[in-house]
């Protein structure tokens, strides 16, 4: 099943990114140095960047049941962040968010994530994960919120490229099975 392009929660609006979010993701969060800080991917330095990142978002949603997805308010439609699934098989998929720092706090990523999991189930995903930095935790208090497990014998080395470029650093698996 084809994931749908608009998602409304009771706060958030989460739509598939267009050409036309390039430059807020950019300057919202995108290119934010403690915004990206934990994130597995590198800040953008350029809009570049964020419109290579739509390319691929494109690609994702071309070949997956879903893709990346921007996070709005619906108050306003004000740009907060972003989330999405991450396919790596028809029945497994790894989810995240990142939120701009005036977002934090507020509830808005358990919020965006709980419409990622229930979307992973009407996809068809039976095995649901996130990556968390062992450091991050206000991450970890999310995905435990949203009812993700620490899969502690999946405990594994990964780069965070916003904190040390090819350092690769302990990262904790969470996991929920669909």
């Amino acid at each position: 099943m084809k994931g749908p392009p608009r998602i409304a929660t009771a706060r958030l609006l989460l739509s598939r990114p267009v050409p036309g979010d390039a430059e807020a993701i950019f300057a919202r969060y995108a290119s934010d140095p403690e915004v990206t800080r934990f994130l597995g991917w590198p800040r953008h330095q350029s809009i570049a960047d964020t419109e290579a990142f739509l390319a691929i978002s494109d690609l994702e949603w071309e070949r997956w049941p879903a893709g990346p997805y921007v996070i709005r308010s619906r108050d306003d439609g004000g740009l907060l962040g972003g989330t999405g699934l991450a396919f790596e098989t028809t029945h497994e998929a790894v989810t995240g968010y990142v939120l701009a720092k005036d977002s934090w706090g507020q509830g808005y990523a358990t919020e965006a994530l709980a419409a990622m999991v229930d979307l992973a189930r009407l996809s068809g995903v039976r095995c649901l994960s996130a990556l968390c930095h062992s450091e991050h935790r206000a991450s970890s208090h999310v995905l435990e919120k949203c009812g993700f497990v620490s899969d502690r014998s999946r405990i594994t080395q990964v780069e965070f490229p916003n904190l040390k470029p090819g350092a690769l650093q302990d990262a904790a698996c969470y996991v929920m099975v669909l």
